[in-house]
This record gives C-alpha cells, structure tokens and sequence, in this order.
C-alpha cells in the first residue's frame, strides 16, 4: 500500500465561485478520490491547516506527496519547504502538478526559475505519449485529448527532465514538455502539466491513470541509504589485514 498526501492550497475554491462549481470539495477531494484505490492510501493537507497539514508526523508517514498551488506559494513557509525537500532528499516520492511549478518546493529542487509561456483560452489540449515503455504511461492510449485547458508553452526553464513521458500540444499552436521526471537524492519527482481550476481536468480518467502509475513510480525504491564521508576500507589494502 503506498501512502499518498494531497496537498493543495485550497484558496480558489473559496474566493471563485466558477471554481468552486467545478470542485465543491476542493481540488484535493477530487484527486484523493479519484486516485484511491486497493493499492494507494490518500490523505490530504492543505495551506491554512497549522503548519500547512504537512507535519513531521504526516511527512514520515508519506510516500507520495502530491502538490497542487497557485495563488499562495509566497505562503508557504520556508521551514516546512526545507522539511519537504529533506523527505524527498531522504526518498519520498513528490509528483507537483500544473502551477505548482512555481512552488517553492518545485523550484528548489529544479534549481531554475520554472517560468513558461501561459493563456487561458479554454483551447483543445492534445497530450502525447513520447515515452510508451514508461511506467507512468502504462495503460494510457497514444494521446489524450483535453477539450478546454489553459495553454502552457515552452520555453519551460527547468533542467532538461531525466525521462520525458508526455508532450503536450496546444489548438493554439504551443507545445510543452508536459510529463518531466527528476531524480533527486534518494527522491523521485514527476512534473504533470494539465490541471487548471476552472477546468474539471481532475475527474478525466486517463489524467487520474497518469497520476496512478505516477504515484506507484515515485513510491520509494526501500534501498539502503547511501553512506558518504570518510570511509574505512571494505578490504585490506596492500595486503595488510
């Protein structure tokens, strides 16, 4: 059973009434429920709870942490970014979605701006599988086709992904890199683009397959930890015991 957190702000659906037509519950509600299963076990968190529901208790017992933010990553508070980067560093698995990528999390561990070109026009989406051997597009078709989603477009400052999956294009004629996955530490990192609030995104279901296999993929790999610093020889060297 792999343990999952949502976290999503969960700001828009208070202040936006289009917004909150689409996930009365929050974005957070509609992820959880819409990714659970027999194997993964959802809980959420969101900004306002004390220390933004992402205790050490909630974090040690996390093996995906999912993130979802828009309107208040200027909130997120340092210390809490720097005790989600440690459990990444440490093995966690994070899988930040659509304008997370201006997190502080996110940005951190890109070690870049992670800025883009963007519109909201409600234009088709078409996601393309570019990597049909990877484990997060098992079971998807060639592509999936989004009828109304905000444009992102490239050029997206992050560093070139260790594994690209998808690759969006646009009615408006952009392209992104929409699923980029990251290694950092003992960590896995997957950035999934798709996921406006005004958009009911969250209830697609190849979008919530593609979070799914995302999740099983970033779950932590359980290897032992990597040992550095000074280190006494595992064999006699020049033949002294």
């Amino acid at each position: 059973m792999v343990k999952v957190t949502v976290w999503n702000e969960y700001l828009h659906e208070h202040i936006h009434e289009e917004v909150r037509n689409v996930y009365p519950e929050g974005i957070h509600q509609a992820l959880a429920k819409g990714i659970q299963n027999e194997s993964i076990e959802v809980q959420t968190a969101t900004l306002e709870q004390p220390e933004h529901g992402l205790t050490q208790e909630v974090l040690a017992n996390t093996d995906v942490l999912i993130w979802w933010g828009h309107m208040g990553h200027d909130r997120v508070e340092d210390y809490i970014v720097e005790r989600v980067h440690q459990r990444v560093m440490e093995g966690m698995g994070l899988i930040v979605l659509h304008s997370g990528h201006f997190s502080k999390i996110f940005k951190k561990l890109m070690g870049t701006g992670c800025d883009l070109k963007w519109r909201e026009a409600g234009e088709k989406e078409r996601i393309w599988v570019v990597n049909p051997a990877h484990p997060i597009a098992a079971g998807l078709p060639e592509y999936i086709t989004l009828e109304h989603e905000e444009m992102y477009g490239e050029h997206f400052d992050i560093p070139a992904p260790d594994e690209l999956v998808f690759v969006s294009w646009f009615e408006g004629g952009e392209v992104f890199r929409s699923g980029c996955t990251f290694y950092r530490g003992q960590g896995k990192i997957f950035y999934f683009r798709p996921g406006h609030e005004t958009y009911p995104t969250y209830y697609n279901p190849e979008v919530l397959q593609v979070i799914r296999n995302a999740v099983q993929w970033a779950a932590p790999s359980r290897a032992a930890a990597p040992v550095r610093g000074n280190h006494q020889p595992l064999e006699p060297i020049g033949g002294k015991a």
